[in-house]
């Protein structure tokens, strides 16, 4: 396998003062870096370790799944759109993952629905392009192209 890009991210977790963690309750909060210089307040869902051992305020890694994915397929759309000759004003997109059994009996995200809605800066096109754009981006997604997961599109 040859490697076209590499993309890189540094995940940062260091225990605090005075937690035990063989106890299991240590808190799950820490960091993700990126190369751009960004750092990202990262932890699990409140709804797999429950406050105050995780933070809602962090993004956990399910969000972070289901927002590369959105994002991912929008930047596809707004490229394919562009080639077509539409204009993008806005692009707003409320995705959802839903978490439950995997075919092999794991958990896992098994269905994630992107729920964009396009306004459009002049003709929009009809429902046939937009569908035509929608599946365009959703098979050219290098994220969409690397899960299991069923990926929805339901334009709003």
């Amino acid at each position: 396998m040859t490697a076209e890009h590499q993309y890189t991210a540094t995940v940062v977790w260091q225990r605090g003062d005075g937690e035990k963690f063989t106890d299991n309750r240590y808190r799950r909060v820490h960091q993700w870096r990126f190369d751009g210089g960004i750092t990202v307040p990262a932890s699990s869902a409140p709804s797999s370790v429950p406050l105050p051992l995780s933070s809602a305020e962090a993004v956990d890694p399910e969000e972070a799944f289901v927002a590369a994915l959105s994002s991912c397929h929008m930047l596809f759309f707004l490229f394919h759109a562009a080639k077509k000759g539409h204009v993008v004003d806005r692009y707003e997109d409320e995705a959802v993952a839903v978490m439950g059994k995997t075919a092999s009996g794991r958990r896992g995200i098994v269905k994630v629905t992107l729920r964009p809605a396009v306004r459009w800066g002049g003709p929009a096109p009809t429902a046939e392009e937009l569908h035509a754009l929608h599946e365009q981006s959703h098979h050219d997604c290098y994220i969409a192209n690397s899960v299991t997961a069923e990926v929805v599109v339901e334009s709003r």
